[in-house]
């Protein structure tokens, strides 16, 4: 049996996004700026680079930073 992959979401997912269609609501209410010096400074979890210009954070980080 294969060991199941851990669900990645993209900053918008995280921050959210009210430009969207439907509005996406933010999972932490933080500006962008706020979570890259958090991450620098280690209060977030650092993210996976999966491309050059994309970076993407596990669904479980992110759950246990909200606990």
């Amino acid at each position: 049996m294969a060991t199941p992959q851990p669900r990645l979401l993209r900053l918008k997912q995280i921050l959210g996004d009210p430009k969207a269609d439907p509005p996406v609501e933010p999972m932490i209410p933080v500006s962008p700026s706020s979570w890259w010096d958090g991450i620098r400074k280690g209060r977030y979890p650092k993210g996976i680079r999966i491309g050059p210009r994309t970076t993407c954070w596990r669904l479980e980080d992110i759950e246990n930073l909200m606990k």
